[in-house]
């Protein structure tokens, strides 16, 4: 079998450009968040889907930024770690989305709807301007992580990377509820995981006979 990247399908590209346009921007400066995504045959190594999407940038990130600003060592709370970008948290999205079509993420997002999966980040590398990997801290940051055949099996269609007083046990989970209310900015998220980013897209389905590949690349 040959490995041919596969084109994507004309009406999930339309909803995929779509999504990307009505991702909020905030003027003036912002973090930007890029996703690349590869789907492979575990065996062959054959490419099954392969996708670039534009995350958005939540607003509790502004306050893990602080924190992290403020003091980087501050104490575990409750005997949970501190940590900057921990894991990724890939989900099937909420009860009646559209299979192509999901809503578009917004600022006020808190926790995915239905998570899946969380795997912890394999490898960070520090990206040059021209998208090369390079030893001398920039602006642009790679996370990376690869969910295995029997991890995150199923219609993915949501994914947020998660920092803050997340714990390290990834099967324990303590995100803030609801997932996207009204937008609560005293709710102490020293008690809770951060969600950073978030991204809605079309669905894609990982069958147990697959690896998923995910690059956020975050730039500041």
């Amino acid at each position: 079998m040959k490995n041919v990247e596969a084109l994507p399908r004309p009406q999930e590209a339309r909803f995929a450009a779509n999504l990307v346009s009505r991702v909020e921007e905030p003027k003036g400066y912002y973090i930007r968040g890029d996703v690349f995504m590869e789907l492979r045959d575990a065996t062959s190594g054959d490419l099954i889907e392969k996708r670039e999407h534009r995350n958005l940038v939540v607003k509790d990130a502004s306050i893990l930024i602080a924190r992290l600003m403020k003091d980087n060592l501050e104490a575990p709370s409750v005997g949970i770690p501190f940590h900057g970008a921990f894991c990724l948290a890939v989900g099937t999205g909420d009860v009646g989305w559209p299979l192509l079509n999901p809503p578009a993420p917004t600022s006020t997002q808190r926790a995915l709807y239905s998570e899946l999966s969380r795997k912890t980040f394999q490898n960070t590398q520090f990206i040059d301007s021209g998208g090369a990997p390079t030893a001398i801290p920039t602006n642009i940051v790679d996370f990376q992580t690869t969910f295995s055949e029997s991890e995150a099996v199923g219609p993915l269609m949501e994914m947020g990377i998660l920092g803050g007083n997340v714990s390290t046990n990834l099967l324990v989970k303590n995100p803030v509820s609801p997932p996207n209310g009204p937008y609560n900015p005293l709710v102490d998220l020293t008690t809770k995981e951060t969600l950073v980013n978030y991204l809605t897209f079309p669905v894609i389905t990982k069958p147990p006979t697959s690896t998923l590949t995910i690059v956020w690349r975050l730039t500041f």
